[in-house]
């Protein structure tokens, strides 16, 4: 069975729209972030090697790398997602006839939440990455893509609210509340300035058309 993200966008829409459970929510968050990623890696390729942007070149290529890295990073993000929504699912397939089941059922299911709420987190810190990154691109690149840009900005953060929900729907069902709290907490502060940096991004560009 190939992998999610050596399938068609077609393919990969048709399973998003289909009953199964994954691919779903996790994983079209992470397409979002690596959509922006390549959006600033198009931004680099279309600026590089221009001599009217010859100032701010090796500025773009640094950046090209860093986008390119971040967007192999997000791409295995959307296969990471299925793999743990499935692992949780598997765990609350155990049995629970005895108490002795019910608690190893617990325990476990427990231990699988806290993975599939760092996940979802991890996508989100990429997804603020991508966020920055386009801020860059919007500043130094082609004007003649400069829209690009822009659409990255806003797929980035897409994807970040987007992950932010997974991340919340799991930490609402562990019961180590110290851990949940941590993390919704570092969420709290990626969403509040990918926000603020988001509208601030969008506005360079719509004041570059």
């Amino acid at each position: 069975m190939s992998e999610i993200k050596d399938k068609s966008i077609e393919l990969f829409l048709d399973e998003l729209a289909s009953k199964q459970a994954t691919p779903g929510g996790g994983s079209a968050a992470a397409v979002m972030g690596a959509q922006a990623a390549a959006l600033v890696s198009m931004v680099c390729n279309l600026t590089i090697g221009k001599p009217k942007y010859a100032a701010v070149e090796p500025e773009l290529r640094d950046l090209l790398v860093e986008a390119e890295t971040l967007r192999q990073t997000l791409i295995g993000m959307i296969k990471a997602d299925v793999d743990v929504f499935d692992k949780l699912m598997a765990c609350y397939g155990l049995p629970k006839n005895s108490d002795q089941e019910k608690a190893y059922r617990s325990e476990q299911i427990q231990s699988v939440l806290k993975e599939a709420t760092l996940v979802p987190l991890a996508c989100a810190k990429a997804c603020a990455k991508a966020v920055e990154l386009s801020r860059i691109a919007a500043e130094k690149g082609n004007l003649g893509v400069i829209s690009d840009a822009g659409v990255a900005v806003m797929a980035a953060y897409a994807g970040l609210k987007s992950a932010a929900l997974n991340v919340q729907i799991n930490a609402a069902s562990l019961k180590d509340r110290v851990f949940a709290e941590a993390q919704l907490a570092e969420l709290g502060g990626l969403l509040e300035s990918a926000e603020r940096a988001a509208a601030d991004i969008y506005q360079t560009v719509r004041d570059k058309l």
